[in-house]
């Protein structure tokens, strides 16, 4: 059951090369985590964001559940997210240096049935370095069709 909820920010990777990773918990609401689990989240434009020494994620959006009523919660509202504080001044200070952000890479449940999401310190790329990528991607996409036959 916990394993099979995870949703993935797709273009994270082509746009940004990854330098180190991080899982953070989130603050949700009980709407938030039953709207996770029918897989109604959607990562587009979503950033993280130091406020004062504490960590948020904008642009997250999570749909609002179905059967809510007057309960329900804000699709795109900001969300904590909860680290050590070890890595929340570590993350600080990496972030304000040229070049680097940090970016919501997947969102998921565990197996106690927290949701989790997956942070990455990131570098964005150059438009160069994603066409090299698409080289990359194509040929080893021919290397295993290649080797299928």
């Amino acid at each position: 059951m916990a394993n099979s909820i995870v949703i993935k920010n797709k273009k994270a990777t082509f746009l940004f090369e990854i330098v180190e990773k991080f899982t953070a918990g989130i603050v949700l609401k009980g709407t938030e985590i039953k709207s996770i689990r029918m897989g109604k989240a959607n990562f587009v434009d979503s950033y993280c964001q130091f406020t004062g020494d504490e960590l948020w994620i904008k642009g997250l959006h999570i749909a609002e559940y179905a059967w809510g009523t007057y309960n329900n919660h804000d699709p795109k509202q900001e969300r904590k997210l909860l680290l050590t504080h070890r890595e929340l001044m570590k993350l600080k200070r990496r972030s304000q240096e040229k070049g680097l952000t940090i970016i919501a890479l997947k969102l998921f449940v565990n197996e106690r049935g927290l949701a989790k999401v997956d942070i990455a310190l990131a570098r964005g790329k150059q438009t160069h370095d994603k066409r090299e990528d698409l080289k990359n991607k194509d040929a080893r996409r021919e290397m295993d069709r290649a080797m299928k036959k």
